[in-house]
Formats: structure tokens, sequence, C-alpha cells
């Protein structure tokens, strides 16, 4: 009998030095599908995501770089998508983090191949090009991944002092996005935690705020409304929106993701939230480079309970059992479950 799947494609910050070599290692039977983004990267001028993966070493400049890092996550996850045994698993919805949301409208129909391509690629060379502000991340959960009570008030209040927004609801975390002023007044502002946190994130603009509103307005310009379609499988978006297949319509799957998506907050545990309480999924599958993505799929189902979790520990319990309850493609001895 087929598991029910809930898809999450990952956001920029997933493909790291480990992940080196992701591409070519998970992918080289998918000749087609790597060639046609390594044409239209080349015809652009860039740099091709064979010669990105297959480099001699990682470098922070060239791999985290908006241009380069995008397109580069896309193929690996949408790759590990099309890898997926659908003789053991239904897969139910799609949703995803952040630049997930361009992947999973890929995996789910609403884009072609190529069209997800020209997407993914001009957002990323665009935000990069602009780079307006930066992004900071921060934990409101203690170790054991249960929400520390008050932290959020106390988050928003600092969070307002600095002149910052909120970017992205992530699990355990948020991403704040600002002015660069702002991102560097919150870092000061915020007490150190964890040893690593407050952390500003490398060659990330202020995504998901206002600030993006200039590249918003661009890409309503360079893409129209008819290269989308209604996706074959329900899609979440970052307000915990679904997208279904006879309830879509292309010029307002075209206006959220050019519009609201850029320039608003997004919500992506809110988007794991519904994803498992309208689907009832058997399990999550993350796709895609990395392995960051788990945590934050864990915190987000521990906030409300999912399925018995109630901490860190649970989960790890869960995860060691012989009915996982996610399966990260960018594991080895996970991936081995999940792939034909």
């Amino acid at each position: 009998m087929k598991k029910r799947a809930l898809v999450i494609a990952p956001g920029r910050g997933t493909y790291n030095k480990a992940e080196l070599g992701y591409l070519y290692k998970h992918h080289a039977d998918k000749p087609e599908f790597i060639s046609m983004i390594d044409e239209y990267r080349a015809g652009q001028n860039q740099t091709t995501i064979t010669d990105l993966d297959q480099a001699s070493a990682y470098s922070i400049k060239q791999h985290s770089r908006g241009d380069n890092a995008s397109p580069l996550i896309y193929a690996c996850a949408y790759g590990d998508y099309m890898s997926i045994d659908q003789d053991k698993f239904d897969i139910v919805a799609v949703t995803g983090n952040s630049m997930g949301w361009y992947i999973a409208l890929g995996c789910g129909g609403a884009l072609s191949e190529l069209n997800t391509t020209k997407l993914i690629n001009t957002m990323g060379s665009m935000m990069q090009e602009s780079l307006i502000g930066g992004q900071l991340i921060y934990p409101i959960v203690d170790d054991n991944w249960q929400v520390i009570e008050g932290k959020r008030e106390e988050l928003m209040r600092i969070m307002a002092e600095c002149d910052a927004h909120i970017s992205i609801e992530l699990g355990g975390f948020i991403v704040f996005g600002g002015s660069d002023k702002a991102i560097k007044l919150l870092q000061k502002a915020l007490p150190t935690v964890q040893e690593r946190f407050p952390l500003i994130l490398p060659n990330h603009a202020a995504f998901h705020t206002s600030l993006q509103k200039p590249i918003s307005d661009k890409a309503l310009e360079l893409f129209s409304s008819d290269m989308f379609n209604a996706p074959t499988i329900p899609l979440i978006d970052g307000r915990g929106h679904i997208w279904r297949a006879h309830a879509t319509q292309a010029s307002e799957i075209y206006d959220y993701t050019l519009n609201h998506q850029v320039c608003e907050y997004y919500d992506f545990t809110k988007a794991v939230q519904v994803g498992v309480k309208e689907f009832a999924p058997d399990c999550i599958i993350t796709i895609g480079a990395g392995t960051t993505l788990g945590g934050a799929v864990a915190q987000s189902l521990i906030q409300i309970g999912w399925d018995g979790l109630a901490c860190k520990d649970d989960f790890i319990k869960r995860q060691e059992s012989s009915e996982p309850i996610i399966y990260a493609m960018g594991i080895d001895a996970q991936r081995s479950m999940v792939i034909a």
C-alpha cells in the first residue's frame, strides 16, 4: 500500500560545502534536464550548474550568490522529486520554503521545467544584482524545540525598535529582513544564544519584505500570467493557502507568486501545518541538497502536537523507528527508502 506523502522543497541556503557534487552524485541519470538548465544559463553568459556543482572546492562567494545558488538548488530538488518512487508514495501535496515555492510550482505542474528555470534564474539574478537589505535568523525555541514563553513578543518589540520586518516564519526560528542598517541594529540588540545566534545570512537580501517591491514590479513586467497553469497536484503557499487543480486561475497564482510572495512575509511554519492538517500524510519527504529543513519541519509539527510530537526527543525517537515521519533525501540512509 502506498504511503501518502507531503513533499517539501528547500530555500536558498541549502547547498553548502557538504553538498558540493550533489547534483552529479544523484542526478547524472537526468542529462536532458540538466542540459536544459546549462544551455539556458550559457545563453545568459552565466556559469553552468554543472560547473558549479563540479567545482574543485566550495566557494561561499560563488555558490551562495542568488544567481548561482537558486538554479543549482532547483536542479537538485527537482531531480530529487523526479527520483521519488511513485509506486511506494502517493504525493498528496507540495510546498516549499521561500524560494522553494518556485520549485513547488515546477513539481506541481503549475510551471513547465523550462519556465521554472527561467523564473528561478531570473529572480535569483535580480535579487543578487540589487541585494536590497539583508536577513538575520534567530530562535524562538529552547534546546528541546519547545517554544519559549514570551520570546516572540520580546522579539517583535526589538524588531520594531530596529525597523526590521519578519521575513520567514521557519518552525523554531524567525528570519528577519530589513535594510543593512536595520539588520546590524538588530544583530546588536538581540542577546547571543546557542553560541550562534543572531546569525546574519550571507548573500541574502531582505526577501519577503516591502523592500523587494522594485523586484516585484520588474518581475511583473518581465513575466506574464500565461506561463502559469493550474497545478496537477495541490500546492500550499507561504500563507498556508491551497492551490488546487480545478480551483486555480493562472492570473491569480501569477499575481501571488510575483507580488505578495515577494513583498510579504513567508509563513513556512503555517504551510507545513496546513499540509499535514488538510492532507493527513503518512510521511513528509524533503527534497533537494542539504538537511537543514528537517528541523524546521519538525518544529512546525511540534507546535501543533502533530501525531503526538511534543518535543525534540519525541521527534528523534520517531525518526529512529521503522516509520519515520520525515524522509530527507539529502541523507543517504533516508534517501534509499524513497527512491526507486
